[in-house]
């Protein structure tokens, strides 16, 4: 899977202004419902987030935020289904154990806490929807753009589906 986060970087011309890129994971049932909702009733938003739908937020693999991380975005939010209410039963209670170790090891590299955001938003909560990415963009406005990865060696690749032998 090949992920590149394109859109501006640093000024954006006459504005004078940062910004950012922001990649959502967020899940089919839920969130990805929400922020479709959203969009139907023209609620006003951001516009520099780039959603990608996973099946369920258990599902993420915390490599993929990292990645995103080392591709250009400013700032990650994972979002899934609340608790009790996940269409596979368990899957945001993995996610949140998975996540909640992630974010420590995202601060310990450097990355400051406001860059990555977990959140359990329902299909009928689009007013949570924009909210949560207004907030993420306005934070990461004043933290400024990500630089820890520019000039860095990639530091996920991918590997080959099979290994002989």
């Amino acid at each position: 899977m090949k992920m590149e986060v394109t859109g501006n970087t640093g000024n954006t011309g006459n504005t004078g202004g940062f910004e950012p890129k922001i990649v959502a994971f967020i899940c089919n049932w839920c969130t990805y419902a929400a922020a479709d909702l959203a969009g139907v009733s023209r609620l006003q938003m951001p516009s520099n987030v780039l959603n990608i739908r996973v099946m369920c937020s258990g599902r993420i693999n915390p490599m993929l935020v990292i990645r995103a991380f080392s591709q250009g975005a400013d700032a990650v939010l994972v979002s899934g289904c609340h608790m009790g209410d996940c269409h596979y039963i368990t899957g945001n209670y993995y996610a949140r154990r998975r996540l909640l170790v992630l974010k420590s090891i995202l601060t310990g590299m450097g990355i400051e806490p406001d860059r990555f955001r977990v959140t359990w938003i329902s299909a009928a909560e689009a007013q949570d929807y924009q909210r949560t990415i207004t907030e993420i963009t306005e934070a990461v406005k004043k933290l400024g753009p990500l630089t820890m990865f520019r000039d860095a060696p990639v530091i996920a690749r991918e590997t080959p589906t099979c290994a002989e032998g």
